[in-house]
């Protein structure tokens, strides 16, 4: 492969996650040039390839045609050489319960950037399992402050899915954008309204979806917030049982911030609800513009952009900082840092 000229990227740097290959691979797709990563996961317990990283790098490379070299488990060290980025109808199986909404990371730039629409369908997995967003924030929260970019991308939610067993299925729909606009979210605003989302699968008897949804509207109450939760009893996934709720806040300067919790075995669905609603309030009080689930995400599509992009965050993370590092290297671009009271300020230069 030596005809090639790599991007070369350490995996082993910065947060030394699943991030770094994530974002290293859409990269590598949108630029169409190819990528040579090492060290992958090396500061994981379990370094190198799991399922749902292994399928997000497949993905990546249906999506562009990609050929693609150390693609398998535990690998930690692959070639990733993308073609072209035609889009089309795609599947892709995790088979595990890792997370749907970490491929969907991976791909949506990708797909974004892609001469056709994308129709993307995702199979066993987990649409809401920790140490990720669920799949309800992605729908209600990434997507429509990715629409004031000019992105035009929708998720329906098939089936939903928990660990362990996972089984959930997401159907990821996406227009091309010849071109990305800036993203100023330099003001928060006053909160204009609060909405969520309160779901569970097969547990309607414990009315689990309207009891987190009820003790996240009483803590929002009893911090001068009236909230609008919807509870949903799903009956999607016989074969796992499971609960989340997502809860976001609208300004009137078009900030949206949000904050998602997960249900779990000892937990009570009302220590559920209340978890969402403090973190929600915790941002709002702060003021910072975009939530710590979105910081790092939507530093992808702000490197993506010609003009000056910003936002305020209220907690500097090691995956923002990575995803920082990541472009910074990747793309030639600078971004700067700087904490102001309380907050920081992300600013993607022109």
């Amino acid at each position: 492969m030596e005809e090639y000229q790599f991007f070369e990227v350490d995996g082993s740097q910065k947060s030394g996650s699943g991030t770094i290959l994530r974002l290293s691979v859409a990269l590598s797709a949108i630029t169409k040039k190819p990528l040579h990563i090492y060290n992958i996961r090396n500061n994981r317990p379990k370094p190198g390839l799991k399922p749902q990283h292994l399928e997000a790098v497949k993905t990546a490379g249906k999506l562009c045609r990609a050929k693609i070299h150390g693609a398998k488990m535990n690998s930690k060290e692959l070639w990733f050489i993308p073609y072209k980025n035609i889009g089309g109808n795609f599947t892709s199986s995790i088979g595990t319960a890792g997370s749907i909404s970490a491929l969907i990371l991976t791909v949506l730039p990708i797909c974004v950037f892609a001469d056709n629409p994308v129709r993307l369908c995702i199979t066993k997995g987990g649409t809401d399992v920790s140490n990720s967003p669920t799949i309800n924030y992605m729908k209600f929260i990434l997507l429509n402050i990715l629409k004031k970019m000019g992105i035009q991308a929708s998720i329906k939610i098939n089936r939903y899915g928990y660990y362990p067993k996972g089984m959930g299925e997401v159907i990821l729909k996406v227009n091309p954008s010849v071109y990305l606009k800036p993203i100023i979210l330099d003001q928060f605003g006053k909160v204009c309204s609060v909405n969520g989302i309160s779901v569970s699968t097969f547990l309607s008897n414990r009315k689990v979806a309207e009891r987190q949804a009820i003790a996240a509207r009483d803590y929002l109450s009893q911090n001068g917030y009236s909230a609008n939760i919807k509870s949903v009893y799903d009956t999607s996934n016989p074969i796992q049982k499971g609960s989340s709720i997502v809860i976001w806040a609208k300004t009137s300067t078009g900030v949206i911030v949000g904050a998602d919790a997960i249900g779990a075995i000892g937990k009570s669905s009302e220590e559920i609800g209340k978890e969402a609603a403090k973190k929600l309030n915790v941002n709002i009080k702060s003021r910072a513009t975009v939530d710590l689930n979105l910081s790092d995400m939507l530093v992808t599509f702000m490197a993506l952009t010609k003009e000056k992009s910003t936002f305020f965050t209220r907690i500097l993370s090691e995956h923002l900082e990575t995803n920082i590092w990541l472009v910074e290297k990747l793309l030639d671009i600078r971004f700067k840092v700087k904490k102001i009271d309380n907050l920081y300020q992300i600013t993607k230069n022109a």
